[in-house]
């Protein structure tokens, strides 16, 4: 009989050792960005450009992302979760698909693959800054690089 509770025990922790692995290997997947072809921008390129107005710097994070940091001088904040995303940056673009957008994120895995979504769905000159706003293997991001940032007033 311990034999059995012994051989159950074993099956148990390698059930939950690998469960445990799945979820590690899953978290990693999410985090490693898509490759995206088209342009790219180191966070100080895109701050100076976004103030110059050069480029239309879109913060694609959530409300409470926007909160926690702040959102960087001269981007404009737009939820890539809103049903109205698309129309919404066109919008914000002037109704031009061929006007420089630069998108940023947390850390470049959802500009990267939203970029590539854009760039699919007809946008012409998108330009993914893969640092994010907290770093990334391509740069220290904008909030360690010591760029401006703007306090986030919801419904402002």
């Amino acid at each position: 009989m311990a034999d059995g509770k012994s051989r159950t025990r074993r099956w148990v922790l390698m059930g939950g050792a690998g469960a445990i692995a799945a979820g590690f290997a899953i978290r990693e997947y999410r985090l490693i960005p898509q490759d995206y072809t088209g342009g790219q921008l180191e966070v100080t390129q895109a701050h100076q450009k976004a103030v110059a107005g050069d480029v239309l710097l879109v913060d694609i994070r959530t409300p409470r992302e926007w909160k926690a940091t702040g959102v960087g001088q001269g981007a404009q904040p737009l939820d890539m979760r809103r049903e109205d995303f698309i129309p919404a940056l066109v919008q914000m673009a002037g109704g031009d698909m061929s006007a420089p957008v630069a998108l940023i994120c947390a850390r470049g895995v959802r500009s990267a693959r939203l970029s590539n979504q854009l760039t699919a769905a007809g946008f012409t000159n998108i330009i993914d800054v893969p640092e994010g706003m907290l770093g990334s293997a391509a740069g220290p991001g904008w909030v360690r690089a010591g760029l401006p940032v703007e306090t986030f007033v919801e419904g402002a």
